[in-house]
Order: C-alpha cells, then structure tokens, then sequence
C-alpha cells in the first residue's frame, strides 16, 4: 500500500492512519528533505487550468461524449509536484560535499580529483566539494592527516584551529582538541592562526597546545611517523600522547596519581599494544595495567 502514499502525500489526501504509517517507512524523512530543498527552488512557470482546458477541449474534438476530467486535472497537480520534486532532488544530491571518516584504530588513503594525495589518520575526517573541485581546492578536515598535493592552484585545508594554504607541497596537519600543528615536509606552506600568518618552509613546524603557540624541532623524516606505524612525540604534554594511543588501538585510558602535564618525548607502535604501553610507561616512570579495552596508568608509588 505504500507506493501509492508518495502522491497522496504530496496532494494532502492521506487520512491520519496513512500518514502515521508512512512516516515508519525508511523512506519517508528523505522524502521530507527532498520536499523541503524542492520547495526552495523557482520552477518553470506552469498553468494547471490552462493546461487542463487545452486537453479538454482536444478530448472534446476527438470524443463529442461528456466524460468527468477532474481527477485528471487533480493527476496533473500531483505530477507537477513530483516533477519538481525529482528536479529538487537532482540539485540536493550533487550539492552534497564529500565526506571521508576514519573509526578509531583506523587509517585511510584518498585521491582526490586532481591527484592530490590525503592520509586520513585513525578518528579523522575531511569534507570537499568534488563538483567544484576544479576553483576551490578547500579541504576541511577533523583530526590529522598527511596531504601530497599536486601543483596547481591554491590549496586549503580548514580546521577549527587554524587555515594552511599551499601551492603544491607535502605536510600534514593535527587538529585535535587543544592541540594543532603543521608540519612542512616540501615546499612551503602558509598557517594562519588568530589572524596571524606563518610562513613554513620544508623542515618546519608550527603548533599551538591549549591556546598557546609552541616551538618545536624539526621532523627526522620526509613523512609523519604514523604512516608508518608509529606516533612520535617530542617535549608534547603526556595527556595528548596517551589520547593518540586510545585513538590507534581503541581503547579506554584511565591514570591515577599520574602528572598528565609531564612533557613526553619519545615514540610508540601503532600495531603492538603491549610494546606500546612499555614505551609510554618506561620513560614516564609509570606502571600500568590493561584489562579488555581499558588501561590504567599509576605512578610507580601508588600501591
């Protein structure tokens, strides 16, 4: 019974008992958000008595017999509204932007239109508009991850802490919550942060812990460690190094009697839990204690 409610939706001749029950459907809130984007567009001007008298009066040329037309006429109505309809929705679906997430314990790789190469690290996500990729190379990304861009034009990756702007280079980007940083591993690349302006050349790095604007060394390699497998730190807060290690094994961290504001250098495996957690604990002068999914970090006097 269900296929007839879309145009007795449309035309409001469903009785409370229809509409309850087409509202269950899976289909029905796209039919909504389709509604609500057609009902936003100007479609072609079409009269519906004029329409219907031009028919009547053919059927009337070709048939001198009386017959009742309103429900056609009701019909035309109704196929007007599921033409816009259908139009409405073409113009919803290739509006949408592109949409890429990574789970936790989870990595990916993206090509987009032009070439341009991302590494999406795990509990990521980037967002860009494929149709109009060719004038606006605009990437907005959640969490981290590592881009090779094809030259061309300007290039921009937006996040909510800062915006790198580059011609074509490679770098990679952290955006997690109270930690962002930007790393140039080719090229040079533009940060803007706070309304000011930094300039990176290849071998630099740019980052900005709890508001605060930091200096860093300069990375040992051509690409950030974790495409290979690893997290590497230097003098960065204990707290953000143990969020990494629940974002790469998806886990549950817990600490006591632990200083989490301790500066941690060092480097863990993504793919080994246990050799990880003793590369954490060991130079933090920590013990630790993993039960399932979940970790607890104590100081070497807690009992």
């Amino acid at each position: 019974m269900q296929e007839n409610y879309l145009a007795k939706w449309l035309s409001g001749a469903l009785s409370e008992a229809e509409l309850a029950e087409f509202k269950k459907s899976e289909a029905y809130a796209s039919y909504v958000k389709l509604k609500e984007v057609s009902e936003t567009l100007e479609a072609p001007e079409f009269d519906v008595d004029q329409a219907f008298e031009q028919l009547r009066a053919t059927r009337m040329e070709e048939a001198p017999k009386v017959i009742t037309l309103h429900p056609f006429k009701k019909f035309l109505r109704v196929a007007a509204a599921i033409a816009i309809l259908l139009t409405g929705s073409y113009f919803y679906v290739n509006s949408l932007d592109e949409s890429i997430s990574t789970q936790l314990a989870d990595r990916t790789e993206i090509t987009l239109p032009d070439n341009s190469e991302i590494i999406l690290n795990a509990d990521s996500k980037i967002t860009y508009s494929e149709k109009n990729w060719d004038t606006n190379r605009d990437v907005k990304l959640e969490g981290e991850a590592f881009f090779k861009v094809a030259k061309g034009q300007k290039f921009t990756v937006s996040t909510s802490q800062g915006t790198v702007t580059v011609l074509g280079t490679q770098f990679n980007v952290e955006n997690r919550d109270g930690f962002f940083e930007v790393t140039c591993y080719e090229g040079l690349v533009s940060v803007s942060h706070n309304g000011m302006e930094t300039k990176l050349p290849a071998g630099n790095s740019f980052m900005v812990i709890d508001g605060e604007i930091k200096e860093t060394g300069k990375p040992h390699n051509m690409e950030p460690s974790w495409v290979n497998d690893e997290s590497s730190f230097e003098r960065i807060p204990l707290e953000f190094v143990l969020s990494e290690l629940e974002r790469q094994f998806n886990i549950k961290v817990n600490t006591q009697n632990v200083d989490k504001n301790l500066l941690f250098t060092g480097t863990f495996s993504n793919t080994d839990l246990n050799m990880a957690l003793k590369s954490i604990s060991t130079p933090s002068r920590m013990n630790y204690k993993l039960e399932g999914d979940n970790v607890l970090f104590y100081a070497e006097k807690t009992p």
